[in-house]
């Protein structure tokens, strides 16, 4: 191993990424967070009490408060992490799981840790009604229900929905709907061939999912359940949602269940464990501008992440951009061209080769992690090389990080 002192993933697995109403969408999220905790720490054999530190994010509260309170304490010992172990429950948006990454990148840095584990775990289709003013008791009248799903809730608070900010500052970019509708079906196409090809597959970054029936045999969920085939026509049919001039159900990803788990040490204890590292993580970012560009903040924390080791994006084989909308791979591409139209294509072309949440689903507190490991074993497949995986959160938070296999 080149730098034993180096901070390296060696395991990296996810649940499939569900539909809105098909049979995960029953499971509680922290339960899908227990399965991946298992399976991240049993595919390198790594024992529970091994692990010193486990961050955990997810960012439907309203869900997770099924449960009650920390999701990541009550997944670790349902999982059967020791009692002992050291958690943290966070909420950093979409962002949550690759902020869980850094904070695991830190804890190894500072020397507090040398074995973490990093979870992201959201079932969006669980996700209740709420009834504000219910508990001081209604004399008469209807009773009000609020749906947390819708909108996000942004307006509560005087913010727009994010699908209007990004469509606005999306045609500000010059990325007008038939551009994004365009990148949506190519989402959809990469990852049809991506699947056929067996890129995603059990024992990689795949683990199936096991629902025990009353009666009969198990259901055993074991691909993505929302790609789809759909036409330019048909997108071009969709309304826009949330007052959004340009973003659809069509160039959006679906609301989705789902979790993911990467497991991190340093190259001296995988060395010393016998392990090959997935990938070496060479940077990882995080970012804020205003609430309003949050189509932008990839680039710019692409930008900040490739500032920190003096590589510049042509060193980057691949790309990752969480399609949270269609708009931000596109307007982030397009920034980090810097206004070349041939260095914008060609960016294009390696940003989501096996396609993107658009198709896949976007559980949002776990797809900072997924696309990290999808990125990864892609990487890997290659034969080696460097690529950076970014992703927007809520209100125009980032999380940015480059790795090299």
């Amino acid at each position: 191993m080149k730098n034993r002192e180096e901070i390296v993933i060696v395991s990296a697995v996810r649940t499939p990424f569900s539909k809105f109403d098909t049979a995960m969408a029953d499971i509680a999220s922290i339960d899908l967070g227990v399965m991946v905790m298992k399976e991240v720490i049993e595919r390198v054999g790594v024992r529970p009490e091994e692990v010193d530190d486990i961050s955990y994010g997810s960012c439907v509260p309203a869900e997770v408060a099924l449960e009650l309170d920390v999701p990541g304490r009550q997944a670790a010992l349902l999982a059967g992490f020791p009692a002992e172990n050291i958690s943290l429950s966070l909420d950093r948006a979409c962002c949550s799981s690759l902020t869980c990454v850094r904070l695991g990148v830190r804890a190894i840095k500072a020397g507090e840790a040398e074995i973490v584990m990093a979870v992201g775990s959201e079932n969006m289709p669980r996700t209740p009604h709420l009834a504000p003013g219910l508990r001081k008791g209604e004399r008469l009248g209807h009773i009000r229900l609020v749906d947390p799903l819708f909108e996000l809730g942004y307006m509560a608070k005087g913010f727009n929905p994010v699908a209007k900010d990004a469509g606005e500052v999306a045609l500000e970019y010059g990325v007008d709907r038939q551009m994004q509708d365009a990148w949506a079906l190519g989402s959809q196409e990469k990852y049809a061939r991506a699947r056929e090809e067996g890129k995603f597959k059990i024992g990689e970054e795949l683990m199936p999912v096991v629902i025990a029936q009353k009666k009969g045999g198990p259901v055993v969920i074991e691909e993505d359940e929302s790609p789809r085939k759909t036409s330019l026509e048909a997108l071009a049919r969709l309304k826009p949602i949330y007052g959004s001039p340009t973003v659809t159900a069509g160039n959006a990803p679906p609301l989705s269940a789902g979790a993911s788990a990467i497991l991190m040490m340093t190259g001296k204890r995988a060395e010393e464990k016998g392990l090959r590292p997935l990938a070496s993580i060479e940077t990882i970012v995080a970012s804020a501008t205003a609430p309003r560009e949050i189509a932008t903040i990839p680039a710019f924390t692409i930008q900040k992440a490739l500032g920190a080791t003096g590589l510049t994006i042509d060193d980057m084989d691949l790309i990752e951009i969480n399609e949270a909308f269609a708009a931000m791979p596109l307007v982030s591409t397009k920034i980090l061209a810097k206004g070349d139209a041939q260095k914008w294509e060609e960016l294009q072309k390696k940003t989501n080769v096996n396609g993107g949440a658009i198709a896949i689903g976007h559980p949002v507190g776990a797809s900072a992690a997924r696309i990290t490991m999808t990125m990864a074993y892609e990487l890997r497949r290659r034969g080696g090389g460097r690529g950076v995986a970014a992703i927007c959160g809520g209100l125009a938070q980032g999380e940015a990080i480059i790795l090299r296999v």
